[in-house]
């Protein structure tokens, strides 16, 4: 059995677990949701992988900004009626933590996408107190990052 974080945020998905789960657990797909940021991985997505998110105002340009490095810890795509967990750990110089997407089959041509960050910021200060600080900007970042792949997806399914 699998546990949902209590702070996540849900979205449903008008397609099958599977092509949700292709679109938004790949991280290198999130680049087209996340103003200012540039996502790279050092091969496929899989555990093991090594994820960096660079943000920035020119980041999308090259240029740097504040990155955000994160290991894939586990990647099971969802089969048949189980879902679909990928979890990573945020191990940069400035961010810590962990994120995790979970997407579960709702139906033959449905989905619902499971998105919790639980991050705080390296450094002297209390990561309680930096968690606080950094949880209402990721709580907006994930609920636009989740509308604008939604709207992609209902986009695909129209077209497929």
């Amino acid at each position: 059995m699998t546990s949902i974080p209590i702070d996540a945020v849900v979205r449903s998905f008008p397609v099958d677990a599977t092509t949700a789960w292709a679109l938004v657990a790949d991280l290198r797909n999130h680049e087209r949701w996340i103003p200012l940021t540039r996502v790279s991985l050092d091969g496929p997505a899989r555990a093991g992988a090594t994820v960096t998110a660079v943000s920035g105002p020119f980041a999308r340009r090259g240029f740097p900004g504040l990155a955000d490095v994160m290991t894939v810890d586990r990647y099971d795509p969802p089969v048949g009626w189980e879902p679909g967990i990928a979890t990573f750990t945020k191990i940069g110089h400035v961010l810590k933590g962990h994120a995790t997407i979970v997407v579960v089959p709702a139906g033959p041509s449905s989905s619902r996408v499971f998105w919790s960050e639980d991050v705080y910021l390296a450094g002297p200060l209390p990561r309680r107190l930096t968690g606080a600080l950094v949880s209402p900007f990721l709580g907006v970042m994930v609920r636009y990052a989740l509308l604008k792949a939604r709207r992609e997806a209902r986009a695909t399914d129209r077209r497929g």
